[in-house]
């Protein structure tokens, strides 16, 4: 059962975002969506890649139950985050939800090939972000079954 269906723990989010006012613009979303959820963030893939996998400073962090993962950062883009996570067998079962500026219809239709579970462009003003970010939370926290624990 999702988390935030039984109420017994918070959700754990993962937003891979290297834009610091993005980070804060989200998570003033989702304290607004007033739904249990502890996100955490870290700047670029290999970031992600280490928090996913809990390599060095990373080692307890809590294994999300999703991913929201920006496509344009150094070190290692979206797109390459993405065949990391589908390519891992420990890893491919957590959703990734691409969250990004980007409308291009090639961006779209190659991070869906890569198997990303949604795509959400980021609208420019924050009360439109802040009312995506209820409407996604709500979906994803209330509606959606989300893999359990022992699929980790």
């Amino acid at each position: 059962m999702s988390p935030a269906l039984d109420g017994s723990r918070p959700a754990e989010i993962l937003l891979v975002e290297d834009n610091e006012n993005d980070v804060i613009l989200t998570r003033e979303g989702f304290r607004r969506s007033k739904l249990l959820v502890n996100l955490h963030s870290v700047r670029d893939g290999v970031g992600c890649m280490e928090f996913l996998r809990r390599e060095g400073k990373y080692a307890d962090a809590p294994a999300p139950d999703l991913v929201l993962l920006d496509m344009n950062m150094p070190r290692m883009n979206g797109r390459e985050v993405l065949e990391a996570i589908v390519a891992d067998g420990k890893l491919k079962h957590i959703p990734v939800i691409v969250l990004t500026t980007s409308v291009a219809e090639q961006d779209v239709c190659q991070m869906y090939k890569l198997r990303c579970s949604g795509y959400i462009v980021k609208p420019v003003d924050f009360e439109r972000f802040a009312e995506v970010l209820r409407r996604f939370a709500d979906y994803w926290f209330t509606v959606v079954v989300l893999p359990p624990g022992q699929c980790r």
